[in-house]
């Protein structure tokens, strides 16, 4: 990928400290990565697993926090939000105030230098982070290798890795993330036909560690 500015701490802060001001403004919670079908596709997996309800579950790149008020809706009382950003954080935090929901963990953490206490989970969801680490202009590829690490070291073995991508096909997911996982599942996407040729604009995958 070409590197891009979407890559970097900088932009995000600066895009979640306009959305935490506009929802002081107006209430708005702002954007939902991928739509709220990504959300309503990761809770319809968990639940034909039938994940248990307890289960630890980590959002990587929480952002505005709104896949974990989903989830907590749903049922499950054992949830963390982390990102990079503390704009994000301090956002997501007003929207667990307004929505009423106590039972959710958020915290400031890099997931490439992810704090000793981050461990032990039986769920990681990431809905567009790994997207935007590839973006990073400084050194993507080694980013990506410490995100599959990190991911290592915060699940526990036999957990799932739900990953929702835009910029990455089913292949190239596999390839990623070979070392460690094995790939369970493909959740249906929307669809597109262009030239004759049918494709997936993104990319839903359910990874097990091994």
């Amino acid at each position: 990928f070409s590197p891009s500015v979407l890559g970097t701490r900088e932009h995000w802060d600066a895009a979640y400290e306009r959305e935490l001001q506009t929802f002081q403004d107006i209430g708005d919670a702002g954007e939902i990565w991928f739509g709220e079908e990504s959300m309503v596709r990761i809770i319809r997996w968990l639940e034909k697993q039938q994940v248990p309800l307890d289960s630890s579950v980590l959002d990587i790149g929480t952002g505005n926090g709104v896949l974990l008020i989903e989830l907590a809706k749903s049922g499950y009382t054992n949830l963390t939000g982390i990102d990079y950003s503390p704009s994000a954080i301090q956002l997501s935090e007003k929207v667990r105030e307004k929505e009423g929901i106590s039972d959710i963990k958020l915290k400031v953490e890099d997931f490439l230098a992810p704090s000793a206490e981050l461990s032990g989970f039986d769920i990681c969801i990431d809905k567009g982070t790994f997207d935007a680490i590839s973006l990073n202009p400084d050194n993507a590829v080694g980013r990506r290798k410490q995100y599959v690490r990190s991911l290592c070291s915060v699940l526990k073995p036999e957990g799932f890795f739900l990953i929702t991508s835009c910029n990455w096909t089913k292949e190239e997911l596999l390839n990623e993330f070979r070392e460690g996982f094995e790939m369970l599942e493909e959740l249906p996407t929307p669809k597109f036909c262009f030239g004759g040729r049918i494709g997936n604009s993104v990319t839903a995958l359910v990874f097990q560690r091994k």
